[in-house]
């Protein structure tokens, strides 16, 4: 009979899993069936059927806290409450050349420090990690003339639970999802229902084009990214950095954080389906060659997938993959690009009368 093969037992029930929502589709309009019923469910075992019937009404309110002069932009430090007990802190970067109703690009970070993507350090080896691997990517976005929001992910930060604040722990992620896993609620859930929160207010209070709004972050950030765009079809452009992958290579065979478990997430579809919520919308994966949690073989063949979806959409070209050189880092070279592509020609303030003199 033999002794108990832990991997191999799961490994088998994770491949044969049946998968209700697995696209199987040709067309586009057997793409937009399959879509609406897929995303309700995606959001129901997320946890935000219960958040938007919990939080029905609530609307983002705001508190800038400071303002920094950076030269070509502003960096400011928010407050905005997406939900009553939840006071979430932002940066926000504003180009001071920006149009009326310049493009947002929300740029949720991984499992580390919250002002990294801002530029900001607190050690010598912060600031390498910043610049050897690209990771200030709000700063990215702004120079490229972008209104940003940098938000701090759940259970980071500020958002800790006290007892981690004091230990100096990165995350309460555990303590999150423990909490979420009573109530009905997911880490992802909570995360995606901010960036949604986040949308509303930035449309309603600082103007953005609600037509060109891009979400683009790395590694946790890029979780973020991908679930975000599926759920809120408001997102124009999805650019999730080094996670982009399948759950059966990655989450389900790879140690990683507590918070990016879904119960039951391999029922409804693999990773690559749920990326085909965003189709028609431009789409970019980015991948590190020689990332050992997210490895590259399992991030190929997921892409293949994708392709299905979008190829039946009509819009292969709006979904590309790119490979970076590297590890687990994030890679610019082609999101900028990519993005701006996707939003389509910059608009300029338009220019002041010249005054005779």
């Amino acid at each position: 009979m033999g002794e108990f093969d832990f991997h191999g037992h799961f490994g088998r029930l994770q491949e044969s899993c049946p998968a209700e929502f697995a696209f199987r589709g040709t067309a586009a309009d057997d793409v937009r069936a399959w879509q609406q019923p897929f995303r309700a469910r995606l959001r129901e075992v997320l946890g935000m059927v219960n958040l938007e019937r919990d939080l029905a009404g609530h609307v983002p309110d705001a508190e800038m806290l400071d303002s920094t002069d950076m030269g070509s932009y502003t960096r400011e430090s928010w407050r905005i409450r997406t939900e009553p007990t939840v006071p979430l802190p932002c940066y926000l970067l504003r180009p001071k050349d920006a149009p009326p109703d310049p493009p947002l690009v929300l740029t949720p970070h991984g499992h580390g420090h919250p002002h990294v993507y801002v530029g900001l350090f607190d050690s010598p080896e912060e600031e390498a990690q910043i610049s050897e691997g690209e990771r200030d990517i709000a700063v990215q976005a702004v120079q490229q003339g972008y209104l940003v929001i940098a938000p701090t992910t759940r259970a980071f930060g500020d958002t800790r639970a006290p007892a981690d604040k004091e230990k100096g722990a990165v995350s309460s992620c555990r303590l999150q999802l423990m909490h979420d896993l009573l109530l009905g609620r997911t880490p992802i859930g909570d995360r995606v229902w901010d960036m949604s929160r986040l949308i509303d207010w930035a449309i309603e209070h600082q103007g953005v084009d609600p037509a060109r709004i891009a979400i683009t972050g790395n590694s946790g950030g890029g979780t973020v990214s991908l679930f975000a765009a599926a759920c809120d079809t408001r997102i124009s452009v999805a650019v999730p950095g080094c996670y982009f992958n399948t759950f059966a290579g990655s989450i389900g065979s790879i140690i990683h954080c507590d918070c990016n478990y879904v119960p039951g997430i391999l029922r409804l579809g693999e990773m690559h389906d749920i990326a085909g919520l965003t189709a028609p919308r431009p789409f970019l994966a980015v991948a590190g060659r020689d990332d050992p949690i997210f490895p590259v073989a399992h991030t190929r063949a997921a892409f293949e997938q994708l392709v299905r979806i979008y190829r039946a959409a009509g819009v292969r070209g709006r979904c590309e993959l790119y490979v970076g050189n590297g590890g687990h880092r994030y890679y610019k070279e082609r999101v900028w690009p990519f993005i701006a592509k996707a939003f389509g020609p910059t608009r300029t303030p338009p220019r002041k009368p010249r005054t005779s003199r």
